[in-house]
């Protein structure tokens, strides 16, 4: 199941987060980019973009609820997709995913099994299986990169991402829908919605 909840983070760990919201104190697993996110933000609120799911062998009547959390939506569903590949699973994905999600999809768009091997726990045969499977599906994270200078302010990366699926739904292909925004971005307007950043984009497209 996947939610979004709001708390104070109360400690950051390795591998887990406390949060409490209201009464309640929950443990929230947390791959290491979004440890060193939230990792000076204790005693603050956040929200946190959750996946929650149950760890054990059912067969033996051993299940564990846990609960997975990401600083936005774009990072919890590239985590999804990555968990999807043959061998790799929820586990494997928390300890793997050292770095943003942005630099994760690079090296499955530009098929460098070699830098994917260097995440922990990813060995060739798995960098292999990720490139096979997820190179087509990668494009609009991979669209994030270098956006440091891309603040929430300016366009959040939720919108980003969307307005790219909404231009290669519309026919464009991925290297246009990509130019198309870069262009828009460069602008350096606010894009608060995708409405907002369609318009802009087509009106430079018209303009050129």
């Amino acid at each position: 199941m996947i939610t979004k909840i709001t708390g104070k983070v109360t400690s950051v760990s390795e591998t887990a987060l406390s949060l409490t919201v209201g009464a309640f104190e929950y443990e929230v697993l947390i791959p290491e980019f979004v440890r060193r996110q939230l990792q000076n933000h204790i005693g603050e609120d956040v929200v946190l973009h959750t996946i929650e799911y149950l760890e054990g062998n059912p067969q033996q009547g051993r299940l564990t609820p846990r609960m997975i959390g990401f600083s936005d939506r774009i990072e919890r569903e590239f985590f999804e997709l990555f968990c999807s590949v043959d061998g790799v699973g929820v586990r494997k994905a928390l300890r793997a995913m050292v770095r943003p999600v942005q630099e994760v999809a690079s090296l499955i768009e530009e098929q460098d099994t070699k830098g994917l091997s260097a995440l922990p726990g990813v060995g060739p045969a798995t960098a292999d299986r990720i490139v096979a499977k997820l190179r087509r599906k990668v494009p609009k994270f991979a669209l994030l990169v270098g956006r440091s200078d891309i603040g929430d302010d300016i366009a959040p990366r939720d919108v980003i991402s969307e307005t790219f699926d909404v231009l290669r739904s519309l026919g464009h292909s991925e290297s246009d829908a990509r130019k198309l925004i870069d262009a828009a971005l460069e602008e350096k307007k606010k894009y608060k919605d995708v409405e907002s950043l369609l318009q802009a984009v087509y009106q430079l497209s018209h303009s050129s």
